[in-house]
């Protein structure tokens, strides 16, 4: 149980920087869907999921590898494995940027930017440099400095929002109050542009922060080492592609799947923006992996069975977590849908299978870990192309029918065959014994109160007072429900993390 509490401490510490950055993130949203029309943000939505999919390429999955060497018995020097793994992203990353640069006209026509080529060429950068700082940000992990992963990532966030803030909102209102302040920089047609300009910036500040880092030890390229790596990381880099196509083929075909160009970027922006409702319970999955990831590692160096009853301890307090989650979104969503304009309302029927799809997603990610642990990433990229297969073929299919509906429903199915895939070969080469049978009575009540809360509770005719008021008891009775099953005093849990910081 203490290596549950550990991962808990490190998890909301990694979430403090993800939630907060997040929601601070997510306060952008109404920024860009009342200054943009709509079919502007669905060009944003398409640019940054392209520019999801560079980012888990150039990264090669060289992050997990990093972890799964670092704590290797073969390599007995952690900073060999972290200035290789660093001197390999160094130069793909670079090279890549030189590429986007050398290309640029034609890479711009496809990314639905031809008028504007420095959006992409603003974008590859910032790219490249995210990609090479996952190893530093890894390093950090690695050597348990929550505190300081938290500090550099909010930092981060807090310079690209003030300066989306300050392109966006104040150079207009200088330029029409005081236009000799901004005229020499400012060009109002620029318009999404500074968007990305703003991520630029941010990420060149980021670079300079992970200053300490990156100096004050021999830098060492050991060849032996990066070829082990690859061969590792190689069925992840597949992993992270077909992944992260899962999350984003939706949004990267429904151009191509949609005939009149601009319903396809009207549509694209609904969905773009009723998609980052959803975004809490990806916010919770970001904080968890950043804390899971280091936890699973160090723990497979033990033996016996503490560290599958860890496991099993993590699945299920990850999942009651998550559907808590779920239903207070789900619960005050007429609240949270006031985050994006009217207009964009239609799109709020998709949210539900959103974040469903999330947390499947989730248990898939914990579910991982018999093929990391037991060296058979090949079989997460098999897992990962299976789903790849199913979102490809239902977009295909229900997107010119349904439009962006598709794009979630296809989500949603893809991460379902994903995660039940993943838990019968799991059970064939690496058993666990997760709680089935706890986790689905917990999946089943949670169902439960959703559809005592959103469909039962509106046919009464209350006020929206009173149906609140109702729906946080319902989130109580699921807690307390938690709280009495897994035999939790919140109380004493409470006094010994005071003690402990006495």
């Amino acid at each position: 149980m203490a290596g549950i509490k550990s991962l808990a401490k490190d998890t909301a510490l990694y979430g403090l920087s993800s939630i907060v950055g997040r929601f601070l993130n997510w306060m952008l949203v109404p920024l860009y869907t009342n200054m943009f029309p709509v079919a502007e943000y669905g060009v944003v939505t398409f640019v940054y999921s392209v520019v999801a999919l560079v980012m888990v390429i150039l990264t090669y999955g060289m992050e997990t590898g990093f972890f799964r060497f670092a704590n290797h018995e073969k390599w007995s020097d952690p900073m060999e494995v972290y200035t290789t793994s660093m001197m390999s992203l160094a130069a793909s990353s670079t090279t890549f940027m030189l590429l986007v640069a050398l290309f640029i006209n034609p890479v711009s026509q496809w990314m639905e930017c031809a008028g504007h080529p420095s959006y992409v060429l603003l974008m590859a950068c910032c790219v490249g440099m995210d990609a090479f700082m996952t190893i530093p940000y890894s390093y950090i992990r690695f050597r348990k400095r929550p505190m300081r992963f938290a500090l550099l990532k909010l930092v981060n966030i807090g310079i690209n929002i003030g300066l989306n803030l300050f392109f966006i909102v104040l150079c207009p209102w200088l330029l029409k109050h005081a236009p000799g302040t901004v005229s020499s920089f400012y060009d109002p047609s620029y318009g999404i542009g500074y968007i990305f300009l703003s991520n630029f910036m941010a990420s060149a500040i980021n670079l300079i922060m992970l200053w300490p880092e990156l100096h004050g030890f021999k830098w060492r390229f050991t060849a032996t080492l990066w070829k082990q790596m690859l061969i590792y990381s190689m069925p992840l880099l597949v992993l992270g592609v077909a992944g992260t196509l899962n999350q984003t083929i939706g949004t990267i075909l429904y151009p191509h799947l949609v005939k009149d160009p601009a319903e396809a970027m009207y549509g694209l922006g609904i969905y773009g923006a009723n998609y980052k409702i959803g975004i809490v319970l990806l916010i919770f999955l970001q904080a968890f992996r950043f804390a899971y990831e280091p936890f699973i590692f160090s723990r497979s160096k033990e033996s016996g069975g503490n560290k599958l009853q860890a496991y099993r301890d993590a699945m299920k307090y990850f999942c009651i977590f998550a559907l808590f989650i779920f239903l207070g979104v789900m619960y005050y969503i007429d609240i949270i849908r006031y985050f994006i304009p009217p207009r964009y309302f239609s799109g709020l029927k998709i949210v539900p299978l959103i974040m469903l799809g999330e947390f499947f997603f989730g248990i898939f990610f914990n579910l991982s870990i018999w093929y990391k642990l037991t060296d058979r990433t090949v079989w997460g990229a098999y897992l990962s192309l299976t789903g790849l297969a199913v979102t490809v073929a239902l977009n295909v299919l229900l997107v010119p029918k349904i439009g962006y509906v598709g794009c979630a429903v296809a989500a949603l199915c893809c991460y379902t065959v994903m995660m039940l895939a993943s838990y019968f070969a799991g059970q064939r080469f690496y058993p666990i014994g997760y709680p089935v049978k706890r986790i689905l009575s917990y999946f089943g009540f949670a169902a439960a109160l959703y559809a005592a809360g959103v469909w039962l509770l509106p046919m009464f005719g209350l006020h929206e007072a009173a149906n609140g008021l109702i729906r946080a008891l319902l989130l109580a009775v699921y807690v307390g429900t938690a709280i009495k099953i897994e035999k939790i005093n919140p109380v004493a849990e409470i006094k010994g993390v005071l003690h402990r910081r006495s």
